[in-house]
């Protein structure tokens, strides 16, 4: 195929305008080379959008919505992306977890706070997490890269013993209630692996520790608004941002320094052609996926009834009881079947935000984790768990927008059988991630920047980053 005349010629072109592309982009931008982020839909930002999916007036985030580490991020917290447009909108507690009793574990932005609402958990709670909190920024700087020798050593080594754990391992070494217990499954469930795996228990610590360190805050007016400040700060910078033209072949692109690409393993399969060695291929087709996601957005005629009034104070409520409940949720999703009771991570940013629904209407989203590729519903099992905990719950709901992992990868093809991370991040693939060159391919000039390369899935734009800086010293290496 020829080349694309919308597609100017630039230093360094970047495939997909997601955080991780943008990231990479307004590196290289600050690094003063003159860059071009090209984006196949419509609307800019990957997994960060946000439109009206349901009644006109109602604004729903697509896919991400909540944002602990970009406010950690090493890169992305340095922008000076409030200047344009941005505008954080951070809920009184971050997150809760509301139990068959009628309560709910809180995570407050005070880990005391935290800890004293666990109880006699209360010790193993600060005992988990006092350190960690008071060196977060530290913290971040060193578990937020690529495999390397740590600048904070001894840090890092005590981070790494606790975070090579199972979130099922920590849960009871550290907690004896099922209280304690559920609040860290909960948070452990992000991580779109069974809770018994190694590993497993870095992103709760993670999450956690960002919780207490910066919060979980939402955007105003829509996640939309994050991806629309990050273009604004590479447009200043000089950078370019064309939509609506997708990428079906690196013959498409026009000749350039370097080609960032902000994709998975599979599509750079498919655009890269004949251009990959047979060995290097190989190790991609390898590449496992991870679960998939089954999401659901609604439209509400009042704020959701929890039994728990806590609930109301926390912008993202994770669903699923007990630490055996959920586990037992995440096993059966990794193993090819659905849960009856799964795990539901809920979010309900309309509390904090008004400008995201009608006055005195609100909005809500929850996803549960599938099968990758699953085609089936889990509308009714979804909406389940919520009514457990919030009696009433059905009838609010206005309208609804369902989007299952087929949907989901149409929407963005990056998410692969509704995998929203770019690959599980089992141990084998955490650290050499898609393989041993990491962002580096075979192919001269060409990188990869996605949440398929280190450090980790989430939106904190590291991956790009890194990806960016690995162009920066191949340039100067000549």
């Amino acid at each position: 195929m020829g080349i694309k005349p919308q597609i100017p010629k630039m230093d360094a072109i970047v495939v997909g305008s997601g955080p991780n592309g943008l990231a990479a982009a307004i590196r290289l931008a600050q690094a003063g080379w003159s860059v071009a982020v090209v984006e196949g839909a419509a609307t800019a930002g990957g997994g960060v959008r946000s439109g009206e999916v349901t009644l006109p007036g109602f604004v729903h985030d697509i896919c991400s919505s909540v944002y602990p580490m970009v406010a950690c991020s090493p890169f992305l917290s340095t922008l000076p992306l409030e200047q344009h447009g941005l505008d954080w909108v951070f809920p009184p507690a971050p997150a809760a977890h509301p139990l068959d009793d009628g309560t709910a574990a809180l995570l407050h932005h005070s880990l005391e706070e935290t800890a004293a609402g666990l109880g006699r958990d209360s010790v193993g709670y600060r005992n988990l997490f006092e350190d960690l909190v008071a060196n977060w920024k530290e913290l971040f700087a060193s578990a937020l890269v690529p495999i390397r020798i740590p600048r904070k050593p001894f840090l890092m080594a005590s981070f790494g013993l606790r975070a090579i754990r199972s979130v099922r391992a920590i849960a009871h070494a550290y907690f004896r209630t099922e209280r304690a217990r559920g609040l860290f499954a909960g948070i452990g469930a992000h991580s779109m692996l069974p809770l018994e795996k190694l590993s497993t228990a870095a992103s709760p610590l993670l999450l956690a520790v960002a919780g207490h360190a910066a919060g979980w805050p939402f955007v105003r007016g829509g996640s939309q608004q994050l991806t629309n400040a990050m273009i604004s700060y590479l447009k200043s910078l000089g950078g370019q941002v064309t939509t609506g033209t997708p990428i079906d072949s690196l013959d498409e692109l026009p000749p350039t320094r370097a080609v960032l690409l902000d994709i998975t393993p599979r599509q750079f399969l498919k655009i890269a052609g004949s251009r990959l060695p047979a060995v290097y291929r190989s190790k991609l087709e390898r590449f496992r996926y991870g679960m998939g996601s089954f999401k659901i957005d609604w439209a509400l005629r009042e704020p959701v009834p929890w039994t728990a009034q806590d609930c109301r104070l926390a912008g993202t409520v994770h669903l699923g009881g007990t630490l055996d409940e959920i586990s037992d949720s995440e096993r059966k999703a990794w193993n090819g079947t659905v849960s009856e009771r799964p795990y539901v991570l809920f979010a309900q940013p309309s509390l904090f935000d008004s400008s995201r629904a009608p006055a005195g209407k609100h909005t809500a989203w929850a996803y549960c984790h599938v099968p990758n590729g699953y085609t089936g519903t889990a509308v009714d099992q979804i909406e389940a768990q919520v009514e457990r905990f919030a009696p009433g719950f059905r009838e609010c709901i206005l309208a609804r927008s369902v989007m299952g992992p087929r949907e989901l990868e149409q929407h963005n093809p990056n998410l692969i059988g509704g995998d929203i991370g770019g690959g599980a991040v089992t141990l084998e693939q955490l650290f050499l991630r898609p393989t041993a060159s990491l962002h580096r391919t075979p192919v001269k000039g060409i990188y990869l920047c996605s949440s398929s390369t280190p450090p980790a899935p989430g939106v904190h734009g590291m991956c790009g980053y890194f990806a960016a800086q690995a162009v920066l010293r191949d340039q100067d290496q000549g």
